[in-house]
């Protein structure tokens, strides 16, 4: 709803019960393999502390640390806390949270793209007027090698001269 340019991929896995912990790490490893994903989810709503027993498992906490993609737990509501909750990157206190989290807003996405276009714009204008700036400074510096050369011609015009008056 927020930004439809997010694409959203699932690793189905049980989330209580008898082999969810199992379950939940292979699809953290499997996730974590993929190139294409930038930030893994792992979550469930709310339930009993039983219920939500399987994301305090060494295997859940292991994938989680493991992970080379950043992991948001997302486990139960505000007042539930796991062990995936410490070993992950970061928590969100709901699933709902974790989504709006990893989904910018595409209005603000779009404004902070146009002030940072315009930041650029302005940051590399004033670069090249500096540039220009100092390119004058350097050509006003600059003597042509003709005028050089005349330059010194006539300085040994003037030395002969001198030598010519002094013999």
């Amino acid at each position: 709803r927020r930004n439809q340019a997010v694409n959203v991929l699932i690793a189905p896995a049980r989330v209580q019960g008898e082999g969810a912990a199992f379950e939940i790490a292979q699809a953290l490893r499997i996730l974590s393999a993929r190139m294409e994903v930038d930030v893994i989810i792992v979550g469930r709503g709310g339930g009993s502390i039983e219920d939500l027993w399987c994301f305090n498992d060494e295997r859940v906490a292991r994938a989680i640390a493991k992970s080379r993609v950043p992991v948001i737990s997302a486990v139960g509501h505000e007042t539930d806390f796991t062990i995936a909750d410490f070993a992950s990157d970061l928590r969100a206190p709901t699933p709902s949270a974790a989504a709006e989290i990893v989904s910018t807003d595409w209005l603000d996405a779009s404004r902070s793209l146009g002030d940072l276009i315009l930041r650029a714009r302005d940051a590399l204008r004033r670069g090249v007027e500096s540039r220009k700036t100092l390119l004058g400074h350097v050509a006003a510096r600059l003597v042509s090698p003709r005028d050089r050369l005349r330059e010194r011609a006539q300085r040994i015009d003037e030395w002969m001269t001198r030598l010519e008056r002094a013999v």
